[in-house]
Protein backbone atom coordinates (compact mmCIF):
# COMPACT_ATOMS: atom_id res chain seq x y z
CA UNK A 1 0.00 0.00 0.00
CA UNK A 2 1.39 3.67 -0.62
CA UNK A 3 2.08 6.01 1.92
CA UNK A 4 1.84 9.59 2.38
CA UNK A 5 3.72 11.73 5.18
CA UNK A 6 1.94 14.66 6.01
CA UNK A 7 4.10 17.39 8.18
CA UNK A 8 2.15 19.71 10.03
CA UNK A 9 3.73 22.60 10.66
CA UNK A 10 1.60 25.01 12.41
CA UNK A 11 2.14 25.29 16.20
CA UNK A 12 -1.52 24.69 16.76
CA UNK A 13 -2.72 21.08 16.08
CA UNK A 14 -6.36 22.03 15.16
CA UNK A 15 -5.84 25.08 13.51
CA UNK A 16 -6.59 25.97 10.27
CA UNK A 17 -3.48 24.36 9.04
CA UNK A 18 -4.70 21.47 10.62
CA UNK A 19 -8.44 21.84 8.50
CA UNK A 20 -6.66 21.67 5.40
CA UNK A 21 -4.52 18.62 5.94
CA UNK A 22 -7.45 16.74 7.48
CA UNK A 23 -9.37 16.88 4.15
CA UNK A 24 -6.39 15.99 2.28
CA UNK A 25 -6.11 13.01 4.83
CA UNK A 26 -10.29 11.83 4.64
CA UNK A 27 -9.46 11.89 0.63
CA UNK A 28 -6.05 10.02 0.70
CA UNK A 29 -7.70 7.40 2.66
CA UNK A 30 -10.97 7.78 0.31
CA UNK A 31 -8.22 6.53 -2.16
CA UNK A 32 -6.87 3.84 -0.59
CA UNK A 33 -3.63 5.21 0.73
CA UNK A 34 -1.62 5.24 4.11
CA UNK A 35 -1.56 8.18 6.18
CA UNK A 36 0.82 9.35 8.78
CA UNK A 37 0.57 12.68 10.20
CA UNK A 38 3.51 14.22 12.26
CA UNK A 39 2.93 17.65 13.89
CA UNK A 40 6.49 19.34 13.97
CA UNK A 41 5.23 23.26 14.30
CA UNK A 42 5.18 23.32 18.68
CA UNK A 43 8.53 21.35 18.31
CA UNK A 44 11.67 23.10 19.61
CA UNK A 45 13.90 22.28 16.17
CA UNK A 46 16.87 24.36 15.44
CA UNK A 47 18.79 25.09 12.20
CA UNK A 48 21.39 23.76 10.52
CA UNK A 49 24.49 24.60 11.44
CA UNK A 50 26.34 23.65 8.34
CA UNK A 51 28.75 21.50 10.25
CA UNK A 52 28.79 18.63 7.73
CA UNK A 53 28.32 16.20 10.38
CA UNK A 54 25.66 14.07 8.54
CA UNK A 55 27.58 13.55 5.34
CA UNK A 56 29.51 11.03 7.61
CA UNK A 57 27.15 9.70 10.09
CA UNK A 58 24.07 9.70 7.58
CA UNK A 59 21.83 12.00 10.40
CA UNK A 60 21.85 15.20 11.77
CA UNK A 61 24.22 15.89 14.44
CA UNK A 62 20.90 17.06 16.39
CA UNK A 63 19.36 14.33 17.92
CA UNK A 64 15.77 15.23 17.93
CA UNK A 65 12.11 14.81 16.08
CA UNK A 66 14.22 15.57 12.65
CA UNK A 67 16.11 12.42 12.59
CA UNK A 68 13.35 10.77 13.98
CA UNK A 69 10.70 11.88 10.94
CA UNK A 70 13.64 10.75 8.57
CA UNK A 71 13.04 6.96 7.84
CA UNK A 72 9.35 8.13 7.82
CA UNK A 73 10.14 10.39 4.90
CA UNK A 74 12.14 7.71 3.59
CA UNK A 75 9.28 4.85 3.53
CA UNK A 76 6.98 7.41 2.38
CA UNK A 77 6.09 7.29 -1.80
CA UNK A 78 5.10 11.34 -0.93
CA UNK A 79 5.42 14.23 1.14
CA UNK A 80 2.67 16.58 2.37
CA UNK A 81 4.02 20.26 3.90
CA UNK A 82 1.58 22.44 5.57
CA UNK A 83 2.22 25.63 6.97
CA UNK A 84 0.58 29.19 8.31
CA UNK A 85 1.64 31.89 6.65
CA UNK A 86 4.06 34.42 9.45
CA UNK A 87 5.57 37.32 7.83
CA UNK A 88 4.94 36.46 3.94
CA UNK A 89 6.56 33.18 5.28
CA UNK A 90 6.38 29.85 6.71
CA UNK A 91 6.52 29.19 9.97
CA UNK A 92 10.34 29.03 10.67
CA UNK A 93 10.13 26.14 13.28
CA UNK A 94 9.28 24.13 9.71
CA UNK A 95 11.54 25.79 7.77
CA UNK A 96 14.50 24.60 10.19
CA UNK A 97 13.07 21.47 10.22
CA UNK A 98 12.90 20.98 6.35
CA UNK A 99 16.58 22.23 5.79
CA UNK A 100 17.85 19.56 8.01
CA UNK A 101 15.76 16.89 7.03
CA UNK A 102 16.70 17.33 3.34
CA UNK A 103 20.34 17.83 4.05
CA UNK A 104 20.91 15.53 6.25
CA UNK A 105 18.97 12.64 5.14
CA UNK A 106 21.14 10.42 2.72
CA UNK A 107 18.32 8.21 1.06
CA UNK A 108 17.04 9.21 -2.75
CA UNK A 109 14.22 11.43 -2.85
CA UNK A 110 13.45 10.86 -6.46
CA UNK A 111 10.05 10.79 -7.69
CA UNK A 112 8.79 10.79 -4.46
CA UNK A 113 5.56 12.88 -5.14
CA UNK A 114 5.85 16.63 -2.77
CA UNK A 115 2.68 18.65 -2.38
CA UNK A 116 2.81 22.19 0.14
CA UNK A 117 -0.21 23.68 1.65
CA UNK A 118 -0.55 26.93 3.03
CA UNK A 119 -2.90 28.84 5.23
CA UNK A 120 -3.23 32.70 5.54
CA UNK A 121 -5.89 35.16 6.95
CA UNK A 122 -5.36 37.43 4.04
CA UNK A 123 -2.05 37.64 2.35
CA UNK A 124 1.56 36.08 1.96
CA UNK A 125 0.15 32.74 1.02
CA UNK A 126 1.69 32.31 -2.99
CA UNK A 127 5.24 33.40 -1.45
CA UNK A 128 5.04 30.66 1.33
CA UNK A 129 3.73 28.26 -1.31
CA UNK A 130 6.81 28.92 -3.33
CA UNK A 131 9.40 28.70 -0.57
CA UNK A 132 8.07 25.03 0.36
CA UNK A 133 7.98 23.88 -3.15
CA UNK A 134 11.68 24.76 -3.64
CA UNK A 135 12.54 22.07 -1.20
CA UNK A 136 10.74 19.21 -3.84
CA UNK A 137 12.22 20.61 -6.89
CA UNK A 138 15.77 20.69 -5.71
CA UNK A 139 15.09 17.05 -5.02
CA UNK A 140 14.14 15.07 -8.01
CA UNK A 141 10.31 15.21 -6.23
CA UNK A 142 7.33 15.87 -8.56
CA UNK A 143 4.67 18.30 -7.61
CA UNK A 144 1.56 17.74 -7.52
CA UNK A 145 -0.60 20.40 -8.63
CA UNK A 146 -4.67 20.87 -7.77
CA UNK A 147 -7.15 23.18 -8.99
CA UNK A 148 -6.00 26.13 -7.53
CA UNK A 149 -2.50 27.44 -5.51
CA UNK A 150 -2.90 24.99 -2.69
CA UNK A 151 -3.87 27.39 -0.01
CA UNK A 152 -6.89 28.01 2.42
CA UNK A 153 -8.03 31.30 4.15
CA UNK A 154 -9.12 32.19 7.44
CA UNK A 155 -8.35 33.65 11.24
CA UNK A 156 -9.85 29.99 12.77
CA UNK A 157 -10.45 26.59 11.65
CA UNK A 158 -13.74 27.63 11.37
CA UNK A 159 -12.95 30.04 8.94
CA UNK A 160 -11.20 27.63 7.10
CA UNK A 161 -14.26 25.34 7.18
CA UNK A 162 -16.22 28.09 5.32
CA UNK A 163 -13.58 28.45 2.43
CA UNK A 164 -15.53 25.78 0.44
CA UNK A 165 -12.92 26.53 -2.67
CA UNK A 166 -10.27 25.90 -0.51
CA UNK A 167 -11.43 22.94 0.85
CA UNK A 168 -12.10 21.67 -2.38
CA UNK A 169 -8.69 22.12 -3.57
CA UNK A 170 -6.90 20.47 -0.84
CA UNK A 171 -9.77 17.32 -1.81
CA UNK A 172 -8.47 17.68 -6.16
CA UNK A 173 -4.63 18.24 -4.57
CA UNK A 174 -4.80 14.75 -2.49
CA UNK A 175 -6.88 13.25 -5.31
CA UNK A 176 -3.88 14.17 -8.02
CA UNK A 177 -1.20 13.00 -5.74
CA UNK A 178 -3.01 9.87 -4.73
CA UNK A 179 -3.12 9.06 -9.09
CA UNK A 180 1.05 10.43 -9.18
CA UNK A 181 2.22 7.96 -6.33
CA UNK A 182 0.56 5.07 -8.29
CA UNK A 183 1.48 6.36 -11.70
CA UNK A 184 4.93 6.61 -10.89
CA UNK A 185 5.26 3.15 -9.12
CA UNK A 186 3.70 1.78 -12.50
CA UNK A 187 5.99 3.37 -14.48
CA UNK A 188 8.64 2.28 -12.29
CA UNK A 189 7.75 -1.36 -13.03
CA UNK A 190 7.64 -0.53 -16.50
CA UNK A 191 10.72 1.74 -17.44
CA UNK A 192 12.49 2.26 -14.33
CA UNK A 193 13.31 5.61 -13.01
CA UNK A 194 15.07 8.11 -15.17
CA UNK A 195 19.15 8.25 -14.96
CA UNK A 196 20.28 11.23 -12.39
CA UNK A 197 23.50 12.85 -13.26
CA UNK A 198 25.81 14.19 -10.50
CA UNK A 199 29.29 14.56 -11.45
CA UNK A 200 29.11 18.04 -12.70
CA UNK A 201 29.37 20.43 -9.50
CA UNK A 202 29.88 24.41 -10.57
CA UNK A 203 31.03 26.91 -7.65
CA UNK A 204 34.11 29.00 -10.26
CA UNK A 205 37.04 27.85 -7.17
CA UNK A 206 39.30 29.95 -9.89
CA UNK A 207 37.50 33.14 -10.12
CA UNK A 208 36.75 32.56 -14.05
Amino acid sequence: MYKVLILNGSPKANGCTATALDEMIKTFEEEGLTVELIHVGNKDIRGCIACGRCAQTGQCVFNDIVNEIAPRFEEADGLVIGSPVYYGSPNATLIACLDRLFYSTPFSKHMKVGASVVSCRRGGNTASFDVLNKYFTISGMPVAASTYWNQVHGFSADDVKKDLEGLQTMRNLARNMAFMIRAIADAKEKYGLPAVEKDSFTSFPDGK
